[in-house]
């Protein structure tokens, strides 16, 4: 049988196990990231070329009606309605030419024609302007077989935006449909958040440069170029990438001197309980708070969010699947919130291709595949047999993660289940 109930919130039940009593909720943690982050505060001055990508930090108002006059649609010719008398056809001679960009020095007067493109200020008493397909020239005359609809082909001024409109609000992101909307209402400089200053500590004695030397049981580093190019935006400066010392005492010295200077320090690795995992007790010496540090989630369960100082800290887990999965769904959030764009809802609802046996108990965020649509219109996603939190490669064939609710054990195919699309950078 085919499930149609959307998955409730909070957390798609991820905080319904007694065995799971310590860990929260995603939609918790997701909760609790948005009431504790504050944004950064400090804005500047950018002018709208270089504004592309940053946050604003105050609203875009219209400095003017847009358009700014009324103005012919397409190349054709002025007329004026009232001039046509009879049931046509009108021949009209044509009395002036006016291109986009020149004012209007000839009003239309009667029965005469104005030749007009697109952009060009409407004459004086024409009301209509008839698209050049839809007559015949002939010399200095046209002839007109159908009579045009008052306005026709005319954009009106202030038909686009008012005086004075808020165009976009603060908060958004300046993407290019925000940046011709700045530019139509006559933004040039606009205010924005400063970039967000980030940190980030790649844990692990096993890590080594992609691609460099390794020994036996050495590790190339993914962690580091796959969040450095997460972070790639407009609106974030990564100021410090290092590989954390596997110890207490170095640890502390480079978080310390991390998250002097950042808004956000971003760790992988080390937030588990075991012996070599020193970043929660680093972070506890440095004085820092832990906001949470476990949700009911597979794979990612470890992760972290709190604070050293005053820069806000995310523990990613090391493994790359779980700290790519966590990445996508925290930290994200995280960074969002910090740079003032605010929480925006990214899931959405989807149908399994196949069928699904797992183990209950936590939510488990499966990468999957978009595989078109069903017979009633509903994306379908196709997936692998489980969560493979080691194999990196089949990342990039997912479009993005399903939500697998916790007390799940089985879903039949066509079930429907949440969708949530990687964010590519």
């Amino acid at each position: 049988m085919t499930i149609h109930q959307a998955i409730a919130s909070p957390g798609c039940g991820c905080d319904s196990q007694d065995m799971l009593h310590a860990l929260i909720s995603i939609d918790e943690a997701l909760a609790r990231i948005a009431g504790y982050v504050v944004s950064v505060g400090r804005t500047e001055a950018l002018s709208l070329d270089h504004a592309f990508g940053r946050i604003l930090a105050q609203p875009v108002r219209s400095r003017s009606i847009a358009p700014a006059f009324d103005n012919a649609a397409m190349d054709g010719y002025a007329i004026a309605t009232s001039a046509l008398t009879g049931v046509g056809p009108w021949v009209l001679p044509v009395v002036a030419r006016v291109p986009a960009g020149q004012a209007v020095t000839t009003p239309v007067a009667g029965a005469v024609a104005v030749r007009i493109f697109t952009g060009a200020p409407i004459p004086d008493g024409a009301d209509a302007v008839v698209m050049q397909e839809e007559v015949l020239r002939d010399g200095d005359v046209i002839h007109l077989s159908r009579r045009p609809e008052l306005g026709k082909n005319i954009r009106r001024a202030g038909s686009d935006m008012a005086s004075g409109a808020t165009v976009l609000d603060k908060g958004q992101r300046l993407g290019p449909r925000e940046i011709a909307a700045c530019a139509a209402a006559g933004a040039g400089i606009l205010r924005v958040r400063r970039k967000l200053r980030v940190a980030l500590l790649v844990t692990g004695d096993e890590v080594r440069r992609a691609g460099g030397p390794r020994e036996a049981a050495q590790i190339w580093d993914v962690n580091t170029p796959m969040l450095t190019a997460s972070l790639a935006t407009a609106d974030v400066d990564i100021i410090a990438s290092d590989h954390g010392a596997d110890n207490l005492a170095g640890l502390v010295r480079q978080l310390g001197d991390m998250a002097a200077r950042a808004d956000l320090v971003i760790t992988t690795g080390g937030i588990s309980v075991g012996e070599e995992d020193h970043v929660k007790p680093a972070v506890t010496a440095l004085g820092g708070e832990t906001l949470f540090s476990g949700v009911a989630i597979k794979p990612g369960k470890p992760v972290s969010v709190g604070r050293i100082g005053k820069a806000h800290w995310l523990g990613l887990p090391g493994n790359p699947v779980s700290a790519f999965v966590t990445w996508q769904v925290f930290g994200l959030a995280l960074v969002r919130a910090l740079s003032g764009e605010g929480l925006a809802a990214t899931r959405r609802h989807v149908v399994t291709a196949g069928p699904i046996r797992r183990k209950p108990g936590r939510c488990e965020l499966r990468p999957a595949t978009l595989a078109g649509f069903d017979a009633h219109g509903r994306e379908i996603v196709g997936f692998e047999d489980a969560t493979h939190s080691a194999r990196v490669g089949l990342l990039s064939a997912a479009d993005g993660l399903i939500f697998l609710p916790a007390d799940a054990e089985s879903l039949p195919a066509g079930a429907l289940v949440e969708f949530q699309p990687f964010c590519q950078s």
